[in-house]
């Protein structure tokens, strides 16, 4: 990647912030992108130690602000090689109580803020003889059934479906942009604390089933989580290889299409899931 022009959303912590620093250390020039300037601010200031990197805030909600995003890297850089679609958040409870400003506001960042990088930066990445778009799903994009997290499955569900299509169109075509998903099971990064990037007008479930929910999830992270860095290194690898899976816990992955493959011939229903299985 020595010489090339790395974008990643939700680029100021977690995943996101592991993926700019390796993208730095193999010698690419990185963009970050976040909506939270303090975050992004310091993130710019502790990357820059490893190569040229620098911030947009950017509301990947918004294709407006997402052009934008593009318009300063092309500014900057003159190209852009890689395109990471990794900011994300989460909020639920029971069907009956997640609010419609809930649902929009989740499937508005993971969803539509992963079409507008598509939309926006496709054209310039096609622009070049090799090209790369990651977009971050979720082990959840596999499974249905984690209590109070209807509205992350359903976003995160889009973005696969997106993806492999979008994937198999640029195939058939022989595009020279190549698409990777990125289905992460437990990792150590602020994704149970993403309710402190909502709107103001989004509700925060205090259902007991939602506390216990998100309580069991982050004892799972924290137990067992991967570390960003080894996420990175995935990313990085599938990069080379042109991998489109990129699965960091490939038996939840695969026990989940099992289940909905025994659920189509049987008729069977799965249980319920346990948050981060």
């Amino acid at each position: 990647m020595t010489g090339k022009v790395a974008v990643v959303t939700g680029g100021a912590s977690g995943m996101g912030y592991a993926m700019a620093e390796k993208f730095l250390t193999a010698g690419a020039k990185v963009v970050i992108a976040d909506i939270e300037q303090s975050a992004l601010d310091r993130a710019v200031a502790e990357l820059s130690a490893h190569g040229e990197v620098f911030g947009v805030r950017t509301d990947v909600s918004s294709e407006e602000s997402v052009q934008a995003l593009a318009d300063a890297t092309i500014e900057r850089f003159g190209a852009v090689h890689v395109l990471c679609n990794n900011a994300g958040v989460e909020t639920g409870g029971t069907f009956g109580a997640i609010e419609a400003r809930s649902w929009r506001w989740v499937m508005d960042v993971n969803f539509f803020g992963v079409l507008n990088g598509c939309r926006v930066f496709l054209p310039l990445l096609e622009q070049q003889e090799e090209g790369h778009i990651v977009n971050t799903a979720s082990v959840a994009a596999f499974n249905t059934g984690t209590a109070t997290m209807t509205p992350y499955a359903t976003s995160k569900f889009a973005v696969l479906a997106l993806t492999e299509s979008l994937d198999i169109e640029l195939r058939a075509r022989d595009a020279s942009v190549s698409m990777h998903l990125l289905a992460p099971g437990p990792v150590k990064t602020r994704m149970v604390e993403a309710e402190r990037n909502k709107p103001v007008d989004v509700h925060v479930s205090q259902e007991p089933e939602r506390v216990a929910q998100m309580e069991n999830l982050a004892r799972i992270t924290a137990e067992v989580g991967l570390e960003p860095s080894a996420v990175a290194d995935m990313v990085y690898d599938a990069i080379q290889s042109g991998t489109f899976f990129i699965l960091t816990h490939p038996e939840h992955a695969l026990t989940g299409v099992r289940k909905r493959l025994h659920w189509m011939e049987t008729g069977e229903a799965p249980a319920p899931r346990v948050a981060g299985t």
